[in-house]
């Protein structure tokens, strides 16, 4: 993945700024959760163009991002400034930081990139102060299962299994592959690696997405719709 989103970085920073599922539906939902960060020490792991990042500063936090992709972290400098706390990192291999570090971390949208979850599980426990928080999003199990038997697809829900898109934005293009697991599946790593979950949350997109996408509602009077999984995790040590 390191050099996956490079190609389409300036795209992709510029289609999560007006997005429904990012900038309407998954940022709110995470700061949301985040709640009060003020003073806290906070890594985004798999941090892209910063969005997240940029409001967890705004609240108070001392901030740290990490991505795979050199590309990603140039769009993040452009909206967070060069003296930010940004490093390359792969999320796969150790990460770049003492024990006990961090208060909070974020892991938006990221954890489907790895078909492993243990070892990077493992790292985010080990740069956590004892009792810190995880804070994870993952696209939903049931949406991405779902989505794959509607346009005629024939995967199984259980197990892990491997998916593979062309991305074209911005003129560029790339191939990305998630790998998709159940929700028992996501849970085990969690506990495995000596999480626990305080929260599961499904949540509803921010008041402002039905001014901006009055078509995407129409038919949704609850105004929800399945798209993406957010965990509040504590971690176990002490």
């Amino acid at each position: 993945m390191t050099h996956a989103y490079d190609s389409i970085a300036e795209g992709y920073a510029a289609l999560n700024e007006t997005s429904l599922l990012n900038e309407f539906y998954n940022r709110p939902a995470i700061v949301e959760l985040a709640g009060d960060v003020s003073g806290r020490r906070i890594l985004d792991a798999g941090c892209g163009s910063g969005p997240i990042l940029a409001d967890l500063r705004a609240g108070g936090a001392e901030i740290t991002g990490v991505d795979a992709s050199a590309g990603m972290l140039e769009q993040a400098k452009l909206r967070l400034g060069t003296q930010t706390d940004l490093l390359v990192a792969d999320l796969a291999d150790r990460l770049p930081f003492d024990d006990d570090t961090f208060d909070d971390i974020v892991a938006s949208q990221v954890l489907h990139y790895l078909e492993d979850w243990a070892p990077t599980l493992a790292e985010f426990r080990r740069v956590l102060k004892p009792g810190g928080r995880l804070i994870v999003s993952e696209e939903h199990p049931a949406a991405t299962f779902l989505g794959d038997r509607l346009s005629g697809g024939t995967s199984e829900y259980f197990g892990v299994r491997a998916r593979t898109e062309e991305w074209n934005l911005g003129g560029q293009s790339t191939q990305l592959v998630f790998w998709d697991r159940p929700l028992h599946a996501m849970t085990d790593a969690f506990a495995a690696a000596g999480f626990r979950i305080t929260t599961i949350s499904e949540p509803a997109p921010s008041p402002a997405a039905r001014e901006r996408f009055p078509e995407e509602f129409a038919d949704r009077p609850s105004g929800r719709f399945l798209a993406f999984l957010l965990f509040v995790l504590d971690s176990t040590k002490v």
